[in-house]
């Protein structure tokens, strides 16, 4: 997931706190290909923002590094896509208590990290802890990062002092009182961060613990894949079992082969991850930018490793439900619907169209219990994942106009207990929620205004 909707997640859950109250080896990065593209935001071409070239004798440590920065997302966050320049800062997130936003963490020795030590870097990465010693909030995934290798952080470092420096003072709390008090994320990490480094495991192969390290650390993939407490904590015994960030649902990827990925060969998952898409799923919403701006870009080794680690795991217990009855009334009203708006693309037969619609019949994200995505994603619309493999992609448009609350439960009720699937039905009230919270218009009247 895009580190951006990682940051509403994990900045409301500190908010609510506040109201309460290193092995390299064969787990560091090796060199990067010279054409890696550092990413941002997406492009046309689907690179992302374009780092400073590669310089033919250019020092190992800062190739490593570029390479360090694209598996970790760094830009994702600490590039204003408004203004485009790499990591200048600036992204305002907005929360119901004000606002946070993101450091300038270029060169400039006045306003990013220019006059930074490598210890003060390290320390702020996988600490969050600030040059001066302060909290930083949890937006920044320093209780991923702390399993970054020491030689990995090295390179890093060494990659960012030669970002160019951008002159772009940014107060990044801007948070009212008494939330705004650094000294409450104390609390939070007592209760929530584990300053463990990366073990591996001695029983997994080279290739799994290369996985683990990737997944764990530099993917932080846990921050929303993971669903949280009431706190911002990941829950015990959740790990990557689903999550719910910023109108989003992030699916189960563990090797669950319900609602997980357990079902996808290696090769298919490795595919989504450097494509945007494969035989069932296309990326979109915030995995689409993760995928354009950083997982595209691994070594295919580094993603198979991924995909090895995440087979291993068991996963939740869930297990597919009895499908809905074809001819009740919600099934019935369902397939006229789909009929109508959605078989264009996605088929008669749901197959839909490969790399540009996703396929509905047996994707596991269609099935998964918390419909939260598909419900987002028909009233809002989306784009797929912009790649270099695949730079047309794909963009569904939003429906809120043109369907009501019940039409859409009743569609995304017949999508999910069709062609194989099954999963518990959609509600209007559920629709109703996600089209408030979104704050998109209602369904247009016949004569153009709102019902």
């Amino acid at each position: 997931m895009n580190a951006r909707f990682r940051m509403a997640l994990t900045a409301t859950a500190v908010l609510s706190l506040g109201s309460a109250i290193g092995l390299y080896g064969a787990f560091g990065i090796a060199d990067a290909a010279d054409s890696i593209a550092q990413p941002g935001q997406q492009s046309a071409d689907g690179a992302g923002v374009k780092a400073p070239a590669t310089q033919a004798q250019e020092d190992p440590a800062v190739t490593r590094g570029r390479y360090v920065a694209i598996a970790g997302d760094c830009a994702a966050c600490h590039t204003d896509p408004h203004h485009g320049k790499p990591f200048a800062g600036g992204y305002a997130l907005e929360t119901p208590f004000g606002k946070l936003l993101a450091s300038n963490i270029t060169s400039d020795k006045n306003t990013g990290i220019g006059a930074w030590t490598e210890q003060e870097f390290t320390r702020a990465v996988r600490e969050g802890k600030g040059r001066h010693g302060e909290n930083l909030y949890p937006a920044m995934p320093y209780n991923a990062y702390v399993k970054v290798s020491d030689q990995d952080m090295h390179d890093l470092w060494a990659y960012m002092q030669t970002v160019p420096a951008v002159d772009n003072e940014v107060v990044s709390n801007q948070l009212p009182f008494p939330f705004n008090i650094r000294l409450m994320m104390m609390g939070w990490n007592l209760l929530f961060f584990d300053n463990t480094p990366f073990q591996p495991q001695a029983e997994a192969s080279a290739q799994v613990n290369r996985g683990a390290y990737l997944v764990q650390g530099l993917g932080h993939c846990a921050a929303c894949h993971t669903s949280k407490n009431f706190l911002g904590g990941d829950k015990g015994g959740a790990f990557l079992q689903g999550g719910e960030l910023a109108g989003w649902h992030a699916p189960e990827i563990t090797g669950n082969p319900y609602v997980g990925i357990g079902g996808w060969s290696d090769a298919q998952l490795v595919q989504y991850l450097k494509t945007g898409s494969n035989h069932v799923a296309v990326a979109s919403g915030p995995m689409a930018e993760a995928v354009t701006n950083s997982t595209q870009h691994l070594r295919d080794e580094d993603l198979y490793a991924i995909a090895a680690y995440l087979k291993t795991l068991p996963g939740s217990d869930t297990r597919s439900p009895r499908p809905l009855n074809a001819s009740g009334t919600l099934m019935q009203q369902g397939a006229n619907v789909y009929s109508a708006n959605c078989s264009a693309c996605h088929s008669s037969d749901g197959k839909g169209i490969n790399q540009l619609a996703s396929s509905l019949a047996g994707n596991p994200g269609i099935q998964a219990e918390n419909p939260q995505s598909l419900i987002t994603t028909v009233l809002e619309g989306g784009r797929g994942a912009v790649t270099v493999d695949n730079p047309t992609s794909g963009a569904m448009p939003s429906f809120a106009w043109k369907l009501s609350d019940q039409q859409i439960a009743a569609t995304l009720s017949y999508i999910r207990n069709s062609w194989g699937n099954t999963a518990p039905e959609v509600s209007a009230k559920q629709v109703a929620a996600v089209r408030e919270d979104r704050k998109l218009p209602a369904q247009l009247s016949a004569d153009g205004t709102s019902r």
